[in-house]
């Protein structure tokens, strides 16, 4: 790695945001009252232009660079140099970072503008773009920080952020309960990741060498080879432990429970959350730590195997759902789940570059489902939706585009990400057969609740105006304002304008990582490629049988792997099970073929309910965390009232005790004495006190009286 070039302008892409939500944060009030919305808006929305553009001036420098060259350093200030460790304040875009801000400032951006239209009508306007400005600001730290510790300030920026966005309507139940929740359930993988950084500083300063720099960490990994803690490898251990923190930032088993009760938050907020930004966090501490991550194959087996096990958990989930934000949402965790088992592949890049085009459909989505639910006045439930294709046109048309990148289906942009992602674990040394197939069955299955979604919304007749009430445990979060039963309409230009930006988008942006097998180059891999290595080092699985011969073939071609039939056959394959899933959906929700309760019912409804009750996860982290915490609190509680505070209570009654009877003792003993020999005294006194008269006659009597005796005595 070449030294960086040193820049001073990387501070502003994060400064802007900042400045923009403290001016309509702390005089927001005002200047509503003053100027009207509108100015809180362009106060918001200007500064991520600012950033966006500082970005893609960043871009800019960097591919006017060599690729050996390609780092931009901005050293603000000096920060902690305590001991050994030596931090400062600085920023560092390379290719990743390049592309992490480009997609949070120009998605973000878009979200900003959509934003307008949608929160128009809220009282607090003002405050939704002072937090949502303040997370664009900590996400750009996290993305843009060239030490853990300025990353871990952004990772934790963003966490407290969510907690204000989710919450935004705080006087609902819902909304801050999903607030309290998503909260909690970071701050358990960020002990984690607390855990890991910590490790690794210690690690490598026990050669003199500790620092928590990343491009320092990069050239000093090797030395932590050979290093124990606690009879693990210390590599293992740290990513180990760094991978807690990314499932909990990034939703994956068995901290993902808190994004789909994140939807009780705005639309905006979801989509930005959700889509781009907070969730692909650990995906991107994983991406700018691959070299470590690669130095522990124990831990890129478990990463892929969660990310497998939740993509396909995710997916299930999503069949069973009507709200539609909440398929949306289990829609995120799924492909979360691929990012991760690209990473476990060691196909960094491919994870990077899913991350990339899922930013695009998935915030289409989400706004386009902003963009149905503020047509309907605030409806969720998709069983109180239908042919809205012929009120929302370019709502439909975006939202449609963006079904079938997700869903894979070439040319769309998931078809190139996605299908990269199967390919590697399959043929990648690290990859192993049933992880593709996993993968492959996922990618049906998100086919599937991805287009019953847009047939339930879109398709059919409209079902608002007459349809019944229908019993759903997870039913719309703004159910409380009743059914729509006015004719539905398509959003204002203000929110679709960013639909059709981000559905095009969807269309195009595959486009920059086509594989060599396509006609392409695999121009997104060759941009990361300075940053994102292959992780080669790691130690190859073994599988028996005919598989062990397939994947043996498939790692002799993988260097011409734009030539193996092999990739063409498993790409057939995925497009394939993906259309099984549209053609699926087609038959139960539009031609009506095959009823949906044939498969709701069977078994007794048994599986369905399961399903549908996302397999009673979170009651059972009710039962066991949340119940079990309160039930350690109230015999805690117990053991303190009974056993502490009877101890403290008995040796306050014994001293008690204790003390009246030294008070009694004192009192009739001790004082007893003293008075006795008081009164005594006094007695005495008082005999003695009558031989003194003052009379010379008595003194007389008692000398002569004295002397008799004394004669008497001495005679005798």
């Amino acid at each position: 790695m070449s030294d960086p070039i040193a820049v001073g302008y990387l501070r502003w892409i994060i400064l802007a945001p900042l400045i923009g939500a403290a001016i309509n944060g702390l005089l927001g009030t005002r200047i509503q009252k003053a100027a009207g919305k509108n100015a809180i808006a362009a106060i918001a929305i200007v500064p991520v232009l600012i950033s966006f553009v500082l970005a893609l001036n960043a871009f800019r420098q960097l591919l006017s660079l060599p690729a050996d060259h390609r780092f931009l350093l901005d050293s603000v200030s000096r920060w902690i140099h305590v001991g050994h460790l030596r931090v400062d304040m600085a920023f560092w875009v390379d290719p990743l970072s390049a592309v992490m801000i480009l997609v949070v400032t120009g998605i973000g951006g878009l979200i900003h503008l959509y934003s307008v239209g949608y929160m128009h009508e809220e009282p607090s306007f003002w405050r939704f773009f002072a937090y949502l400005n303040l997370f664009m600001a900590a996400m750009l730290t996290l993305v843009l920080g060239d030490s853990l510790l300025t990353l871990f300030v952004g990772w934790e920026g963003v966490g407290l952020c969510s907690y204000a966005l989710i919450g935004f309507w705080y006087k609902e139940w819902a909304n801050a309960s999903a607030a309290a929740k998503a909260f909690l359930v970071n701050r358990v993988g960020d002990f984690g990741f607390i855990v890991g950084m910590f490790a690794l500083f210690w690690g490598l300063d026990q050669t003199g060498q500790g620092t928590l720099v990343v491009r320092e960490i990069a050239q000093r990994a090797h030395l932590l080879d050979g290093q124990l803690l606690w009879g693990i490898a210390l590599p293992t251990f740290i990513t180990m432990a760094l991978f807690v923190g990314a499932t909990g930032k990034s939703a994956q088993i068995p901290l993902y429970v808190w994004l789909p009760d994140a939807m009780a938050g705005p639309t905006p907020v979801s989509a930005l959350i959700h889509a781009a930004t907070m969730v692909t966090a650990g995906v991107y501490m994983i991406g700018r730590l691959n070299f470590l991550f690669s130095m522990a194959p124990a831990t890129l087996h478990v990463i892929a195997t969660i990310g497998v096990l939740t993509a396909f958990f995710a997916a299930t989930i999503g069949v069973a759902q009507y709200d539609i934000k909440k398929v949306l949402a289990y829609s995120t965790v799924s492909q979360l789940g691929f990012m991760f088992i690209a990473m476990g592949v060691g196909a960094y890049s491919a994870g990077i570059f899913h991350l990339f085009t899922h930013a695009f459909f998935k915030a289409c989505l989400f706004l386009g489902s902003g963009s149905v639910i503020h047509a309907l006045h605030h409806e969720q439930d998709m069983r109180h939706m239908g042919g809205l294709r012929k009120y929302m046109p370019v709502t439909f048309s975006t939202f449609f585009v963006s079904t079938l990148a997700i869903a894979g289906m070439p040319p769309f942009a998931g078809f190139f990400s996605k299908d990269e992602i199967l390919w590697q674990a399959f043929a990648s040394p690290h990859g192993h057969w049933w992880i593709w197939l996993v993968g492959t069955i996922t990618a049906g299955i998100t086919a599937f609740y991805m287009f019953r979604q847009v047939f339930m919304v879109f398709f059919g007749e409209y079902r608002g105006a007459h349809g019944g009430h229908h019993d759903d445990a997870h039913g719309s979060h703004g159910a409380h304002h009743g059914h729509a039963v006015h004719h539905p309409h398509e959003s204002p230009g203000i929110m679709t304008t960013p639909l059709i930006v981000l559905a095009a988008g969807a269309v195009l942006v595959g486009f920059l990582n086509v594989p060599g097998g396509l006609g392409g180059s695999h121009r997104f891999e060759t941009w990361l490629a300075p940053v994102l290595e292959p992780a080669h080092e790691a130690p190859v699985h073994e599988p028996h049988g005919l598989v062990k011969k397939v994947e043996h073939a498939a790692e002799e071609t993988l260097e011409h792997a734009e030539h193996d039939p092999l990739e063409y056959l498993l790409m057939v394959i995925s497009v394939l099970v993906a259309g099984g899933g549209i053609l699926l959906a087609w038959l139960m929700y539009v031609r009506g073929k095959i009823d949906p309760s044939f498969f709701s019912d069977a078994w007794a409804g048994v599986p369905y309910r399961t399903i549908f009750n996302k397999y009673y996860v979170d009651e059972i982290y009710e039962a066991v965390f949340v119940n079990g915490a309160l039930g350690l609190s109230k015999m805690l509680a117990a053991f303190d009232r009974v056993i502490v505070d009877g101890i403290v209570n008995g040796v306050a009654t014994l001293t008690r005790l204790v003390s009246q009877a030294d008070g009694a003792f004192d009192k009739y003993v001790v004082d007893g004495i003293v008075n006795g020999v008081g009164a005594v005294t006094m007695w005495v006194g008082a005999r003695a006190r009558a031989v003194q008269t003052g009379h010379i006659y008595s003194y007389l009597y008692a000398i002569v009286i004295g002397f008799v005796v004394i004669m008497f005595a001495r005679l005798l």
